[in-house]
């Protein structure tokens, strides 16, 4: 439960410390003397977006903070989750929001993120303010009563990850089905592409050999008459080739090689370069034998290249291997156009697989909204005829949607008659800002019994009642408080405020800084004058004083 509340420079507040007791708690005061700026503080600890403007003037930065008692409310889990220190003796949540646009929160004086403050705050306060009777024509918000009442989150969590997994396949399918559209409006382009490129029969390094052979086969005359010039200068009948002279050389230094040993070395290595040189001369005779004009040889290889040429520049590709990798790719493509009917007729089973899972998750979703439906129209009567209304009718009406959506396959709509044979309505439409009142804090009852809910704050939940309907309201919610948990009521009616087992005071003051907000929790005496002022007004007098202590003996 909320134990108490630290406010420094919000709004009309410069610093205001409160404690809260358990039970049902009331909160009254004149119009504008600050309760809605106490909630909108307590708006902040629940990530509410901040206002520059409600900082004070003059301030740098406004802090809320709000200690909590939650050792009755398993909230360790949650805790470990988000990797939070838990206390559950003390529960810290504060808020601090700067002059210059930063905000801050922290739990357990541990840095956290807003959407962390929210979804802890989310489970340690809920207020119920006016504006919030304007969702009760929201089927989404109508649904989510059913639900919570129905104890379907499992089942409802479980449908959600059903339905998202056949949302995904759908969307899958649809991408599949327009890629092999797309493809196979291709498939004729990739189809000649290839078959264009198989029939080159391109190899790899193909290029370089017949761009080499064309230049060979360009030069052929001259390649021939310079091999044949090669081998008669290192090889010829005349004593004047390179042969001939080292022969010779060899012969005359062996002649002397007895009287100079040196000469035996030289001798020896020349005999090496006469054997190499034969072998050249051989090897050139050989070549100028392969090497001849062929124009025939010429025309193809220069075709070829052509061939070659002109594919990269086609294909935009640099060598005869990027042509090949892209031939490989074309194949590619055409494979998986050719599967593309398997994938698509695999997701289509896989789709209506899952479709089956989300119709029977819905149809047992169904089965407890219906449950449920039955004893909130039972408890709905039992808790409205108390409250003025003898003749009241509510019913849940579940219909089926034509398509499952995110929540499953139900329309869920609230229907009310407070007359007597009156036609049941939705509940929205028909109903006076009185009965909506009443219609909301019923069902709040009965989702506080449904939920560990710590805290519930109403603001003003009495809208259009008065006397003995305001009183029976007042019991309602200091039933709730009996519960384990703690109601807070602000109101303008002293029929509620005298049911409250701790009575609080907002006021303001002037001073000579400016307006300031404050509250206080009054003692008996003080109390019995609030609740007189409340029924007669600013002139106090001895009959109010009378029926104030006559409210508050009840």
């Amino acid at each position: 439960m909320l134990q108490s509340i630290h406010i420094q420079n919000y709004a009309l507040i410069d610093k205001l410390d409160i404690d809260f007791m358990p039970g049902f708690s009331v909160i009254t005061g004149e119009t504008g003397a600050g309760k809605s700026i106490i909630l909108g503080a307590i708006g902040l600890l629940l990530g509410q977006r901040a206002d520059m403007k409600a900082i004070k003037n003059g301030a740098s930065k406004c802090i809320v903070e709000a200690r909590f008692h939650i050792v009755s409310y398993g909230l360790e889990s949650f805790f470990n989750e988000l990797d939070l220190e838990y206390d559950p003796e003390e529960c810290i949540l504060r808020r601090e929001v700067s002059a210059n646009g930063k905000s801050r929160a922290f739990i357990n004086d541990t840095p956290a993120s807003l959407a962390q403050m929210k979804a802890l705050g989310e489970k340690l306060i809920d207020i119920h303010s006016q504006h919030q009777n304007l969702l009760l024509n929201k089927e989404g918000f109508q649904l989510t009563i059913l639900d919570i009442l129905a104890q379907d989150d499992k089942q409802l969590a479980s449908y959600k990850q059903m339905y998202a997994d056949y949302k995904n396949t759908c969307k899958e399918l649809d991408t599949l089905i327009g890629q092999a559209e797309k493809s196979k409006q291709d498939e004729d382009y990739l189809r000649f592409q290839l078959e264009q490129l198989e029939e080159a029969g391109l190899r790899n390094g193909e290029q370089a050999e017949l761009e080499q052979e064309a230049e060979t086969l360009s030069h052929a005359e001259d390649i021939k008459a310079g091999l044949y010039r090669a081998g008669m200068l290192i090889d010829n009948a005349d004593s004047y080739s390179i042969l001939s002279q080292t022969k010779e050389c060899i012969q005359t230094l062996q002649g002397i090689s007895s009287v100079y040993p040196s000469a035996s070395e030289w001798s020896e290595r020349l005999q090496s370069c006469y054997i190499e040189l034969k072998d050249i001369a051989h090897d050139l005779s050989s070549a100028e034998e392969d090497v001849e004009f062929n124009p025939e040889r010429l025309d193809y290889v220069n075709q070829r290249l052509n061939l070659i040429y002109n594919l990269q520049q086609k294909h935009r590709a640099d060598s005869i291997e990027e042509l090949i990798d892209l031939a490989k790719n074309y194949q590619k493509q055409l494979n998986d156009i050719a599967s593309f009917d398997d994938r698509i007729s695999g997701l289509r089973a896989e789709k209506d697989t899952l479709y089956s899972k989300v119709l029977e998750q819905a149809a047992l979703l169904t089965r407890l909204r219906t449950g449920a439906a039955h004893l909130i129209e039972e408890q709905m009567k039992k808790l409205l005829v108390p409250l003025g209304m003898p003749n009241v009718r509510f019913a849940v009406e579940l219909t089926s949607r034509k398509e499952p959506d995110i929540n499953g396959m139900d329309n869920v709509t609230f229907l009310f008659s407070a007359n007597k044979n009156g036609t049941l309505q939705n509940v929205a439409s028909i109903a006076s800002g009185g009965e909506i009142a009443r219609v909301m804090l019923s069902l709040k009852a009965m989702i506080a019994g449904a939920v560990k809910l710590p805290t519930i704050i109403f603001d003003e939940i009495d809208t259009g009642v008065s006397g003995s309907i305001a009183e029976k309201m007042a019991l309602i919610m200091r039933d709730m408080g009996n519960q384990n948990r703690q109601v807070i009521s602000i109101t303008h009616l002293p029929q509620i405020a005298a049911r409250g087992t701790t009575h609080y005071k907002v006021y303001k003051e002037d001073t000579d800084t400016g307006t300031n907000s404050y509250i206080r929790k009054l003692t008996p005496d003080e109390r019995i004058h609030e609740i007189a002022h409340m029924l007669s007004g600013s002139t106090l007098t001895e009959a109010a004083l009378n029926n104030a202590r006559a409210l508050l003996s009840l």
